[in-house]
């Protein structure tokens, strides 16, 4: 197989959740090639699904998109160390104010594996107990519990398009709703 080469990694800008570099890159034919990198600390997030079998979504504004979105609960790990499951448990006490009893992993996701690094572990949460939220100051979240069906024709409509949400959706489905 070819090898690519890192000639060098620069950091062209440090925000409060990525860190922006542009890599040098020798590639196999020889060429050399400026590529972007994003680097993420990586993040948790959790299906909590109620004793009725409904999942529990989190409504929140995105930035990026201008707009609300309907979301599994999720969150930035604290530090890269972090344990994914700690995070997760943590993100989704602070989002909808439930403890899960039972939390197992379901799976992982690269979000945009072309230049970023961002992995996200998501779990599944049962024997929930309801409580209070704590959300982050610069937090609006609202949330709800919907069926399996109801959250695949919102993701086949084109209402649910967050990549972690759909993911997380089609796994539990699969895994746990028979096919």
């Amino acid at each position: 197989m070819e090898e690519f080469k890192r000639l060098s990694r620069d950091l062209v800008a440090h925000g409060a959740i990525l860190d922006y570099y542009q890599d040098t890159m020798q590639i196999p034919n020889g060429n050399i090639a400026k590529w972007d990198f994003i680097k993420h600390n990586g993040a948790a997030a959790v299906v909590p699904v109620d004793d009725e079998g409904r999942l529990i979504m989190v409504r929140q504004y995105r930035n990026a998109l201008d707009r609300y979105t309907l979301e599994i609960p999720a969150g930035g790990l604290k530090t890269p160390e972090e344990p994914t499951r700690e995070a997760a448990a943590r993100e989704l006490q602070e989002e909808t104010g439930y403890t899960a009893g039972q939390i197992e992993l379901l799976l992982t996701i690269r979000t945009t594996v072309a230049f970023c690094n961002e992995k996200i572990d998501i779990y599944l949460a049962r024997d929930l107990t309801p409580g209070s939220q704590h959300l982050d100051e610069d937090e609006y979240v609202q949330f709800s519990a919907y069926t399996v069906e109801e959250l695949l024709r919102k993701i086949y409509a084109g209402e649910i398009q967050d990549s972690k949400t759909v993911a997380a959706v089609l796994a539990y489905k699969d895994k746990y709703c028979g096919k």
